[in-house]
Parts: C-alpha cells; sequence; structure tokens
C-alpha cells in the first residue's frame, strides 16, 4: 500500500504531517508493520522531531542556518552551485545533514511514535515549493 503526499511550503520551515499519516494508515485499516516515506527532492529533509514545543523547529531552522548559510555570506565563498540561487546549495548541504527518509513502526493501526513526537518535512528553500512525499506502508 502506498500514497503520495504533496506539503506546500512557503520558505523555510517544518511542516508537521504526522496526522495526515494517520488518517491515512486508519482510512487503510492496517494494523502491524513498516511505514517507510521518503521526500522526492534534493532541498528538503523529512524529520521525527518534538512537537510540543514550536521553539525546538525555530532553534533547529536557526542552527541549519548556522553549519549552510546563504551562498552569498562571505563564509561561503567556495561554492560553485549558485544557478539557483543563494539558499540552493546551503539547501543541498542540510538535506545531506539531515534524513530524507525514515521508517516508522506500525502498531495496532497506529506510528509507535513517542508522545511528543511529530513527523515533519523541512523545507530549506525559500522560494515556495509543492513538494512529494512517498509514503509506503508495508504489513508485518
Amino acid at each position: 500500500m502506498h500514497s503520495l503526499i504533496q506539503i506546500d511550503t512557503a520558505g523555510p520551515a517544518c511542516h508537521e504531517f504526522t496526522d495526515r499519516l494517520s488518517e491515512w494508515l486508519r482510512d487503510n485499516a492496517v494494523q502491524d508493520g513498516v511505514l517507510t516515506l521518503m521526500v522526492r527532492h534534493t532541498s528538503c529533509s523529512l524529520l521525527i522531531q518534538e512537537n510540543a514545543d514550536p521553539d525546538v523547529q525555530v532553534d533547529l531552522l536557526n542552527w541549519l542556518d548556522r553549519i549552510a548559510p546563504q551562498a552569498d555570506h562571505p563564509d561561503m565563498r567556495w561554492i560553485v552551485h549558485r544557478h539557483e540561487g543563494p539558499d540552493d546549495m546551503p539547501a543541498h548541504l542540510k538535506s545531506a545533514v539531515l534524513p530524507t527518509s525514515l521508517q516508522v513502526p506500525v502498531i495496532g493501526g497506529r506510528m509507535a511514535l513517542g508522545r511528543w513526537q511529530g513527523v515533519y518535512l523541512v523545507e530549506h528553500r525559500h522560494a515556495p515549493h509543492r513538494r512529494q512525499v512517498v509514503a509506503a506502508f508495508i504489513p508485518g
């Protein structure tokens, strides 16, 4: 069983889509197995992260900007790939640090996430994008 989930973005942000995944699993009456997720892009990421305090996402995005600032930042003079703008190559670097695929156990039809965990698409680019996440459920 598989699905394609579209997530519209408008700049760097963490987009939680845990509820959409839970609804998809519930609608398909799954029980036990593994949910595999993969984002079909090279300038955004997937992440399981805390969803109780929004400051966690703010700090995460700020940290990513510290390790990979815009290509027009003086520390980034070494970047060659600039064709799509100063945020392009840093977005690729960020997606090389964070995962682009995840596996989540499903037990009794529910993702076995912790109490404060959510599933996020992390957008690294500044322009709006329509991102696609492939979700595949494998019964266990």
